[in-house]
């Protein structure tokens, strides 16, 4: 820099002070003041050239202001989270203060200009105006001591990342989450194998089993993280005011047994079905209970006599034969109920007791349907029939914060009802959208009030025995069905006071409320030393409507990296890989998308080993193309390396 030459001073002073320092034989007052002059007349005459410039400048100045004007309407809330967590905070403020307007003439007028469009900002707000400030002058950006740098912006989603999901596995960002399902809980090699193959946060859903079986699958995961060298953390979900309908009246207890036809009708393949002592299984399914010293007498061959629901007569020959039962096949379509005559040669016995077959009702667009507080099991209804259906609903609050006019949802969307009357034990409802052939409505299927503000807190005494131990055995607790920035801070409440503070704490957006109260709720979590969101979008596509779905995906997805907290992808993800041990198109895409997230989680399955495999691949692969929203330009080789 020359002396006497402003610091402030633009790139064109510098470089006519540097040209006219090599014209005279030293510097004088005279020509540096000659220079400035020439500055600003340049500044100014540019101005009259170039209006949309000073356009601009006045815009992002704007937006600056705007920022420091609502970080310090915020102070108090951005006082009361961690010290660590306190420059997220502010970036998270700055962040909802650039998006308060419409920014798309500014960012196209930004993008002409070949400037930054302000598209990539989330991590690092601040800086990110101030440079293209800068820019627009020509200048170099000069970070006050408070403003993130680019690099400290990523790094403090890094580290946050890191915090609560330990390190990051070789090769790929996003850790894979895994439901564990309820024989997680007594079979550790299941346990092991799935810690082998990739999972790196073991999910323990509260909603079902009991404490010792939580405790049993926790300790697994840890044994199995040790045997295998590989970190594995432990996350336990708080279950929340989750609405469900109450139970309908067992079906009849009737096993149907049907052979494989071909295209006209001709049996290929006979139905088999497995006779039981009623100890252990034995073969394939379904299985018949039938008296034990009845079995031992069955050998190869023999033909079993007996008459189905439907008064027919029917044969089972036994194909097979063992200590636990025997198989036995018909090549005819075969109702047996319980308590039904098997004959073989004067030997006869009874079928014993049966699983009931699930009742449902059958709905159509138009019909009633009658929520009540009791819960007794309601007799099964179909469209067509005199009256209407009745079903109990479990949330008792929803009966009085409900209204004449509101949506209810049932079944995670298979069907939408608005209320037509409220009374104090009974919603009675109509049916707006349903399947064209009818939708069934069975025992404890989801129910969503999208429109009602449910006065319901998403922790209580009730979930005591799950905290406790997460204390003892978890890294993180999930908060279900929160709406309010409240629920943080009374689950927070309930943490201290089973010394579990130290957890991390992961909200889960799955409603309404939550969605648009998220900056408070995440103001409020990260009083907590830990955090991460979840997006589970079962509940949230519901609730938000599938077409607003991705839309509000991203929306989360970018308020959280404004934070600088980690995202887990939650729902569906490779759900039939998992389910069938075959993946569709749409969710092979899916997963490769949920490389915007620090964290995909995976539901249970028979498959899910597979899907963990396939899920690790996928994001490895799109490791080199995408970080978060920003693609990663590396040279495109398939073509050049295509054979």
């Amino acid at each position: 820099m020359d002396r006497g030459v402003d610091k402030e001073a633009s790139p064109i002073v510098r470089a006519l002070a540097g040209h006219l320092r090599r014209i005279v034989s030293f510097p004088s007052r005279e020509v540096f003041s000659t220079v400035a002059r020439k500055d600003g007349w340049l500044r100014r005459r540019q101005a009259r050239r170039d209006p949309d410039r000073v356009s601009i400048r006045a815009d992002l100045a704007g937006l600056e202001d705007l920022m420091c004007r609502l970080e310090q309407i915020h102070a108090e809330d951005i006082a009361a989270v961690r010290p660590d967590h306190r420059p997220d905070a502010i970036n998270l403020v700055h962040y909802l203060a650039l998006r308060h307007g419409d920014l798309r003439h500014l960012q196209r007028r930004l993008g002409e200009r070949g400037l930054s469009s302000l598209g990539r900002c989330e991590p690092h707000v601040l800086a990110t105006v101030e440079s293209v400030r800068a820019a627009l002058d020509g200048s170099t950006p000069r970070f006050g001591p408070a403003t993130l740098s680019f690099e400290e912006g990523r790094a403090a989603l890094d580290r946050n990342t890191d915090a609560l999901f330990g390190p990051r596995p070789p090769g790929r960002v996003p850790r894979v989450m895994v439901t564990l399902p309820s024989e997680a809980a007594d079979d550790y090699p299941l346990v092991r194998h799935l810690v082998a193959q990739g999972m790196d946060v073991a999910r323990i859903n509260g909603a079902h089993d009991d404490p010792g079986a939580w405790e049993r699958m926790a300790r697994h995961v840890r044994r199995a993280s040790v045997e295998t060298d590989r970190l594995c953390r432990v996350s336990m979900d708080l279950p929340g005011p989750k609405l469900r309908t109450g139970r309908l009246v067992d079906g009849p207890q009737v096993v149907k047994l049907r052979p494989e036809r071909d295209l006209r009708g001709v049996p290929v393949t006979p139905a088999l079905a497995t006779l039981v002592t009623g100890s252990e299984p034995y073969g394939p399914a379904p299985a018949l209970p039938v008296d034990p010293s009845w079995i031992e007498r069955r050998h190869p061959g023999d033909v079993v006599d007996m008459v189905d629901t439907r008064s027919s007569p029917r044969d089972l020959r036994v194909v097979d034969t063992g200590p636990g039962g025997c198989v036995v096949e018909t090549w005819d379509t075969t109702y047996i109920e319980a308590g039904a005559t098997l004959s073989c040669d004067d030997d006869t016995t009874r079928v014993g007791r049966l699983a009931s077959v699930p009742q449902y009702h059958l709905l159509h667009i138009g019909d009633p349907l009658v929520l009540t507080r009791d819960l007794d099991p309601a007799v099964p209804w179909r469209h067509g029939q005199p009256g209407c259906a009745r079903i109990g609903c479990t949330l008792a609050a929803a009966f009085e914060a409900a209204r004449v006019g509101q949506r209810v949802i049932l079944d995670d969307g298979k069907m939408t009802a608005v209320i037509e009357s409220v009374a104090a034990d009974e919603l009675r409802l109509r049916i707006l959208i349903a399947s064209p052939r009818g939708s069934k409505l069975r025992a404890e299927k989801g129910i969503n009030l999208p429109d009602t503000n449910l006065p319901v807190p998403a922790v209580t005494d009730a979930d005591l025995p799950l905290l406790e131990v997460a204390a003892a055995h978890a890294d993180m607790v999930a908060l279900s069905f929160l709406r309010h920035e409240r629920d943080i801070d009374d689950v927070r409440g309930y943490l201290r006071r089973v010394g579990a503070e130290h957890l991390g704490l992961i909200p889960k957006i799955e409603t309404r409320e939550s969605f648009a109260r998220l900056p408070e709720i995440l103001l409020h979590a990260m009083r907590s030393p830990l955090v991460g969101v979840m997006i589970a979008r079962g509940d949230l596509a519901v609730e938000a409507g599938y077409e607003r779905l991705a839309e509000v995906q991203e929306e989360i997805l970018w308020l959280c990296e404004a934070a600088h907290l980690p995202v887990i992808w939650a729902t569906e993800v490779l759900d039939q890989l998992a389910r069938t041990g075959q993946p569709s198109r749409a969710e092979v895409s899916d997963a490769a998308m949920a490389q915007q997230a620090e964290c995909v989680m995976l539901n249970k399955g028979p498959h899910v080993d597979t899907a963990i495999v396939v899920l690790d691949d996928i994001l490895r692969r799109m490791s080199g193309h995408q970080r978060k929203k920003t693609p990663q330009l590396r040279p495109l080789r398939s073509w050049i390396d295509a054979p």
